[in-house]
C-alpha cells in the first residue's frame, strides 16, 4: 500500500480519490433531485431571485467553500507536495551548486535518475551534510571514482555510485579497492549501490575496509540524515 519512501501508492490514490467523487456526487445528485428542487422552488429561489447581490455573494462563499474542501482532500490523499532537491530533469554541472540545509530525495526520484544524474544527487547530498570541496568526477576514465569531497576532518573521500537494478557483485568492489586508496589517495573509500550488494561483495569490501551503502542506508541519508551517520563510519 505505501512505497518505502512512506507514501500512497499512486494507483490507490487516485482509487480512493475516484470513490470518493463518486460517493459525493451520488449523495449531491439525491439530494438535488430529491428534496433539494422542491425545497428551493417553495421559497429560496424566489427569494434569492429578488436580491441577485445576496444570490451573488452566496454562490461565491460556496465556491470558496468546495475549493478548500478540494485542496484538503487533495493533502490527505498525497496529491501535493514536493521533493525539496534539485529536479532530476535539471541540467548537470561537473561542479555542484551549492544545495540548502533542508536537501532531500524520495528513493522513487533516485531510480528514475540516470547515472550521471545520481552522481549529481549525491554530490548535493555530500554538501548539504558540510563536505567541502565536492566535485562530480565521473566519466570515462574517472578510474572508480564518482564524486569527492573533504570530511570536517580533512580527510578525501572517494565515492563510486552504482545505479544498477540488479546487486553489485564482488568484482566491482575490488575495482574499486584497486583504486581508491592506491590511485587516488582515499582517506575514506564509499561504494553506493541503489540495487544493494552481494553478500560477497559486503564482505570482501569489511575486509578491506570500504563502506558500503545498500538501499537502507541510502534512504536514511537521501531522507536527511549525515552520510556518516546512516553508513555507520567512525571518523
Amino acid at each position: 500500500m505505501f512505497d518505502e519512501d512512506g507514501r500512497l501508492d499512486p494507483f490507490l490514490k487516485t482509487l480512493l480519490c475516484g470513490v470518493f467523487a463518486l460517493a459525493l456526487g451520488k449523495m449531491l445528485w439525491t439530494w438535488l433531485t430529491g428534496t433539494a428542487v422542491a425545497w428551493m422552488l417553495n421559497g429560496p429561489w424566489a427569494w434569492l431571485t429578488d436580491h441577485p447581490w445576496w444570490a451573488a455573494l452566496i454562490g461565491a462563499g460556496l465556491l470558496v467553500v468546495l475549493v478548500g474542501t478540494a485542496r484538503v482532500v487533495l493533502v490527505v490523499l498525497g496529491f501535493t507536495g514536493g521533493y525539496t532537491g534539485p529536479s532530476p530533469a535539471a541540467p548537470l554541472s561537473t561542479e555542484p551548486e551549492p544545495a540548502g540545509d533542508g536537501v532531500t530525495f524520495r528513493m522513487r526520484e533516485l531510480a528514475a535518475m540516470s547515472p550521471t544524474e545520481f552522481e549529481e544527487a549525491c554530490a548535493q547530498l555530500l554538501v548539504r551534510d558540510g563536505f567541502t570541496d565536492v566535485r562530480r568526477v565521473g566519466g570515462a576514465g574517472d578510474l572508480g571514482a564518482d564524486v569527492r569531497a573533504l570530511d570536517g576532518d580533512g580527510d578525501l573521500v572517494i565515492i563510486q555510485c552504482k545505479r544498477y537494478r540488479a546487486r553489485v557483485t564482488s568484482g566491482h568492489v575490488q575495482q574499486f579497492n584497486g583504486t581508491a586508496r592506491p590511485h587516488h589517495g582515499a582517506d575514506v573509500a564509499i561504494m553506493i549501490g541503489l540495487a544493494g550488494f552481494t553478500e560477497p561483495a559486503a564482505t570482501f569490501a569489511r575486509q578491506h575496509n570500504i563502506t558500503v551503502l545498500g538501499r537502507d542506508e541510502i534512504k536514511k541519508w537521501a531522507h536527511g540524515t549525515h552520510l556518516y551517520r546512516a553508513a555507520d563510519v567512525l571518523t
